[in-house]
């Protein structure tokens, strides 16, 4: 089998992976250079799709500090923050973001030529900066693609899945073993240093606003090489995505920002409701807006809500959210004169692998950083735009903390490793499974069943159905194509999603279960691993 060596090696192009090359590019010490390995086409992800913007406590805007983002941070999170790594991201946003603007990124100025800031749900101050309006994830990483292909020490690998990791006698990562479509072969790197920066998981899902690549693949990688798996119950459902009709499953995102602007959400009379539901209305947190709409579409047999826009100055929706307005124009509906049809949808994981703010995991050798990774900043329930500022920050930390580790190559192959490779070479039986038809089961059961209210019933089922799409799929390691190494990390993470959902026993933020309505007084976080299933731990700010 043809292997390579690399000082690092990165899973995942969007934010995360793409920015941590760069920087780990740019301190010259990595002798044998970086390996980003991408599913698809280099920075497709979730951070490409991101609209509503990258949050930034910056000297220049006197009307925020790190005590307010902090606070607003803390409560979103619904007591299962870490109060330390929010204050820490928190802090080095002015730094990291200075950082990506000298890399080239451009944020949207006013006439004065200052970075313009705005307002979203559950951000007490205006701080959310854009690129492009609503195209803040597509500007970014625009440039961040531009500057690792014409990177040298980078090499780009795309159409290329890695199936495990290689994880030796002494439960250190040392590299991975890849499933290359192009060639459809496999093939071995090593390294010292793995990152999976592989994003979220909504794909698990019938109805979601991420792309096709966001399977899941990091956090099968990473459980099944023993690393702990942190609160992945915590799935966040976009409350206003497009839904063009009960038949149709796309669902575009639209962002959290229109309601910023002072978009209402209203049922097929007009009328508005989310008055019933909190204070803050609109511009409550994203788990209580999804409910609200959740519940409005049960009570009035409905498939979606609408939220109107064009209570909003024609020349100012159309100039700061062009995007949304070109998508649903495409699809016949005038956002300055006609209510956008919305409903929730899959968006973000708040759990992950969980990891230090530099992307250490409880494996040595192995890093997470993104959206998969769980750092403790977005606890129960992730504040609007923070994701986009955890991608870099983590980002970031990792290429400092790796400046300073020791990054030889692992010329030392062990038994253990051996044997992992081995597996890989052997053929696999001509079994021929319909992939598509396989996901859209899967997706119909969580969505039915691990959706947006829970029941002990209904996630009991989930789990029982999930076991059985996985004894009937005889492909746990070695597979014949990429679509059947992403189905085989859906039934992983399902799996864990479904069990993490059932041991919480509560409602909080995202998790809302009909039958544990209340919120437990201490906090603590569900831990999973795959030699220990199930386990928990105390947050750090309990409350």
């Amino acid at each position: 089998m043809e292997h390579s060596e690399y000082s690092v090696i990165i899973i995942g192009s969007g934010l995360a992976g793409l920015f941590s090359a760069l920087k780990l590019a740019s301190y010259n010490h990595l002798p044998d250079g970086i390996l980003l390995i991408t599913k698809e086409i280099l920075g497709k992800s979730n951070s490409k799709y991101a609209q509503g913007g990258i949050v930034g406590v910056m000297s220049q805007n006197n009307k925020d500090s790190v005590e307010l983002h902090v606070n607003d941070t803390l409560k979103a999170g619904c007591g299962l923050c870490e109060k330390e790594t929010v204050e820490y991201i928190s802090e080095l946003s002015d730094e990291v973001i200075n950082d990506l603007i000298k890399n080239g990124v451009v944020f949207d100025k006013d006439s004065n030529g200052n970075i313009t800031f705005t307002l979203e749900a559950a951000h007490s101050v205006n701080r959310i900066m854009h690129v492009g309006g609503d195209a803040t994830g597509n500007g970014i990483t625009k440039v961040l693609v531009d500057n690792v292909r014409k990177n040298p020490n980078i090499t780009v690998l795309e159409h290329s899945v890695v199936a495990e990791l290689l994880i030796n006698n002494e439960n250190k990562c040392k590299g991975v073993v890849i499933y290359n479509e192009l060639t459809g072969e496999h093939q071995v790197a090593y390294s010292s240093a793995t990152v999976i920066a592989t994003g979220g998981v909504g794909q698990l899902y019938k109805y979601t606003t991420n792309p096709s690549c966001a399977t899941g693949d990091g956090i099968d990688l990473a459980y099944n090489a023993g690393a702990v798996i942190r609160d992945m119950e915590f799935i966040q459902f976009h409350p206003t995505a497009l839904a063009l009709s009960p038949t149709s499953n796309e669902r575009f995102l639209i962002s959290e920002a229109v309601r910023g602007e002072g978009a209402k959400l209203v049922d097929k009379s007009g009328t508005e409701f989310m008055g019933k539901y909190s204070d803050k209305r609109e511009l409550a947190p994203r788990d209580v807006v999804t409910r609200a709409i959740y519940k409005e579409m049960q009570v009035t047999n409905s498939k979606n809500m609408y939220l109107n826009a064009s209570i909003i100055d024609k020349e100012r929706l159309l100039m700061r959210f062009p995007t949304i307005s070109r998508i649903c124009m495409l699809r016949g509906i005038d956002i300055s004169t006609s209510p956008i049809p919305v409903a929730p949808a899959a968006h973000y994981t708040m759990g992950g692998i969980k990891a230090e703010v530099n992307g250490r995991t409880s494996v040595d050798g192995l890093y997470a950083i993104g959206e998969v990774a769980s750092t403790g900043l977005h606890g129960a329930n992730r504040l609007a735009s923070n994701s986009l500022l955890e991608c870099a920050v983590s980002a970031y930390e990792l290429a400092d903390f790796l400046s300073f580790v020791n990054l030889e190559i692992p010329h030392v192959i062990d038994t253990s490793i051996m044997k992992t490779i081995d597996l890989y070479k052997k053929p696999i039986d001509d079994a021929d499974y319909d992939i598509p038809k396989l996901k859209t089961r899967l997706k119909d059961i969580m969505w039915n069943n691990v959706g947006i209210i829970r029941t002990e019933n209904e996630l009991m089922y989930a789990k029982s159905q999930i076991a059985e799409l996985k004894d009937n799929f005889k492909r746990n390691r070695k597979c014949a194509n990429i679509q059947e190494y992403e189905y085989r990390n859906m039934l992983t993470v399902a799996e864990i999603v479904a069990e993490s959902a059932i041991q919480r026993q509560e409602s909080r933020g995202a998790h809302s279960r009909s039958d544990f309505k209340q919120t437990d007084e201490i906090a603590k976080h569900s831990i999973i691993t795959n030699n220990n299933r199930i386990s928990t731990e105390i947050a750090q700010y309990a409350k």
